[in-house]
This record gives C-alpha cells, sequence and structure tokens, in this order.
C-alpha cells in the first residue's frame, strides 16, 4: 500500500472538481459527452453504449433502414450517426387510424471518454440494429527516467 501525505484541501478541491464535472454532464444532456438531441432531429432512435476493458460497443435501433440510409463519422473522439426513415404511408390511399411510428432525419453524437483506435472502428448492420465497435487506443505507459548524479 502506498502512503501519501494527507493534504486537508487536497479533499476540497478534488470535491469542487468533481462537482464541476457533474455539473457539465447534466448539462450536456448526455452521460458519454455530447448531445443527446440534434435540433435538426425528428426522431430519436434508442441507443445504448456498453465498456469493457477493451473497446466501446454502441448499439441504435433502426427499424426498415438499411446501411445505406444510415451514415458514420468519427472526429475529435466523437462519433456521430446520422441518417433518414423514409415515410412509407399512402395517405391517399389508406384511411389510418392510428400512426406511431416515427421518421424523417435523425442524429446522434456520443464522446468517448477515452482515447479510441480509429482505424479499427468497426460497424454491422443486423436485424435493425446497427452495432459499432469502437476499440479502446493502448494507453501511453508511464517511462522511468534515471536521475544522474554528478560530482
Amino acid at each position: 500500500m502506498k502512503l501519501e501525505r494527507w493534504i486537508p484541501a487536497r479533499d476540497l478541491f478534488r470535491a469542487h472538481d468533481e462537482m464541476g464535472r457533474l455539473i457539465d454532464q447534466f448539462f450536456s444532456n448526455d452521460v458519454m459527452g455530447g448531445s443527446a438531441w440534434d435540433a435538426s432531429s425528428d426522431w430519436l432512435p434508442g441507443m445504448d453504449v456498453q465498456e469493457d476493458e477493451n473497446q466501446f460497443t454502441v448499439y441504435l435501433e433502426l427499424p426498415g433502414l438499411t446501411k445505406k440510409d444510415v451514415n458514420i463519422t468519427f472526429t475529435n473522439n466523437t462519433l456521430s450517426i446520422e441518417g433518414e426513415k423514409k415515410r412509407e404511408l399512402d395517405e391517399k390511399k389508406a384511411n389510418y387510424h392510428r400512426v406511431e411510428r416515427s421518421y424523417g432525419k435523425f442524429k446522434r453524437s456520443v464522446t468517448m471518454p477515452t482515447r479510441i483506435q480509429d482505424g479499427k472502428i468497426d460497424a454491422r448492420f443486423k436485424d435493425g440494429v446497427l452495432t459499432i465497435t469502437l476499440p479502446k487506443a493502448e494507453e501511453v505507459k508511464p517511462k522511468a527516467i534515471e536521475v544522474k548524479v554528478e560530482g
């Protein structure tokens, strides 16, 4: 166990930093950073973000869409998914009693909390679920520096 000198003010500074982080997170509207709702979106597909020791996996529910309907970008450690679900209803030929399905443009963005190997990001579409795998980058390991004694 490493012994650390106790400095009472350090705990206060840590609490202050943590409170600032929580306030920023609350007002960003998204736990992972980024906004939950883009102003240009007509609807908001459900999204899950899962993390393990090697990667993040993002799941996005996109029923009725194909890979041609979706555009994925990764810039500045932020994953953005956008697309459009076209309206299939022919209101002139049918008399609808209820319409609950969502249509139109959407955009979801999520900022990753750690560096990502952007050249190894993988996206797959199956049964209306888009799965994006983002491998974590190898963290830079601290390098020991030898101190030379003179004289």
